[in-house]
């Protein structure tokens, strides 16, 4: 009997979707070591220069023209699913998508980016993809994008999301209740005290870590770390930059005039152990980020989230406890100062955060995804596995593919030129 072969998609559009993959990937290894599992970008193996302009367009309306971002969010929530929009974006690729399948001939696919999800159920739900599709929800919100009939299983971070996707027509048997799948490494029980010893701290200060986002997304970064660097009281912050190597050079002076202990870091693979040394994080509401932090159990100061997906998840964490949000400058000062004065404040979110998130979120959906590939009802039928297209179809996929090539030569340019539209 061959080994089970899992499919994952995801995309670099931030690295939530990433990351939701990795740690899927890694528990399904530790759970069942035969299965053979093949982890693809799903824009970029379509168009590895388009995938490039997209994410660069997408953080540089993060940082620079988040109401944009917001705007598109709002208006693409609810949108219909015949809507000339969605019909493109369920078709984007389809051939491709089709020809790579029939190629690499999973089991199973697992989808942490919505778009790619869309194409596949389309296709399941046209009869022509015989392979079970599922689908892991890397936000804490509803949104049109995840929500396509033709997907198998859904995998849903909370409760409030599983209540939307019914009130949106999905059947409650086709949605599973895990958490926002993170890295079975934050999991782990770490010795706080050898950790902070390690950073050159002590352990009767109240801790902060601030994650920038891995661009450096997080809004007025440098202004927060010169705010606890500061402060007149006993604290110490560790500082992750992420890849923006002008906030870390912007920090020095920082560093160097603090009043307070401040160790900083460009990106790092040891964010757990950061976590773990951590009294309060100060953070953007990203979905894994938020994730990560319930799991480790640290109370939450959500720093201007942005419009969208962002502004949902900090409002699911301030909704069971878990965190707080700082919608200004002033009102983060606010904060700052009310929680190193309350530390039964800070105790009350953290028990907040276990109650509401009790972990092991990939294992739990680890195993949908292995007991969905292994349902008699989901089986697969050799080499009819995937159909092949309409010649409507193959015209519509061939038009795209055409418009991108001829795109392809202004795309750099045009990727140059956006930090001119959005100063």
């Amino acid at each position: 009997m061959k080994p089970t072969r899992v499919l994952v998609f995801s995309a670099t559009f931030g690295a939530g979707h990433v990351k939701a993959a990795e740690a899927l990937i890694e528990t399904i290894k530790n759970t069942e070591p035969s299965v053979e599992i093949i982890h693809e970008d799903s824009v970029a193996m379509l168009n590895k220069n388009v995938n490039a302009f997209l994410c660069a367009l997408y953080i540089t309306l993060m940082k620079r023209a988040p109401k944009i971002w917001g705007l598109f969010y709002k208006q693409t929530q609810e949108l219909a699913k015949d809507s000339l929009f969605q019909r493109f974006l369920n078709t984007y690729g389809r051939s491709q998508f089709i020809t790579y399948l029939s190629t690499s001939r999973p089991d199973i696919i697992v989808c942490t980016y919505p778009t790619v999800a869309g194409v596949l159920a389309q296709l399941r739900e046209n009869g022509e993809l015989n392979i079970p599709v599922v689908a892991v929800v890397t936000d804490y919100t509803v949104h049109s994008q995840w929500i396509h009939r033709g997907v198998d299983v859904y995998i849903v971070g909370s409760a409030k999301v599983y209540r939307g996707f019914i009130a949106r027509g999905i059947e409650p048997g086709r949605i599973q209740i895990s958490g926002i799948p993170v890295n079975p490494r934050f999991e782990r029980r770490l010795n706080k005290e050898d950790i902070l010893s390690r950073l050159g701290f002590v352990e009767n200060r109240l801790t902060f870590l601030v994650m920038c986002g891995a661009c450096g997304v997080l809004d007025n970064a440098r202004w927060i770390c010169k705010q606890i660097a500061n402060v007149q009281s006993s604290v110490q912050a560790i500082i992750v930059c992420g890849n923006d190597q002008k906030l870390f050079n912007s920090l020095d002076n920082v560093v160097q005039e603090a009043r307070n202990p401040l160790v900083r870091f460009n990106f790092v693979n040891n964010v757990d152990e950061l976590m773990t040394a951590a009294d309060i994080i100060i953070t953007k509401a990203g979905g894994l980020t938020v994730s990560e932090a319930l799991t480790k159990h640290i109370p939450m100061i959500l720093f201007k989230p942005l419009p969208g997906q962002e502004e949902n998840n900090a409002r699911f964490v301030e909704e069971i406890g878990a965190g707080r949000i700082a919608f200004s400058d002033g009102h983060f000062v606010e904060l700052m100062n009310e929680l190193i004065a309350n530390p039964t404040e800070i105790k009350k979110m953290s028990t907040a955060s276990i109650q509401a998130f009790p972990g092991h979120s990939a294992e739990k959906a680890a195993q949908v995804i292995l007991e969905t590939a292994n349902d008699c009802s989901f089986s697969t039928n050799g080499n009819d596995q995937v159909a092949y297209t309409s010649s409507r179809q193959s015209r519509a996929g061939a038009w795209f593919s055409a418009l991108f090539r001829i795109s392809r030569p202004f795309l750099p340019m045009l990727k140059r030129s956006l930090p001119f539209f959005f100063r």
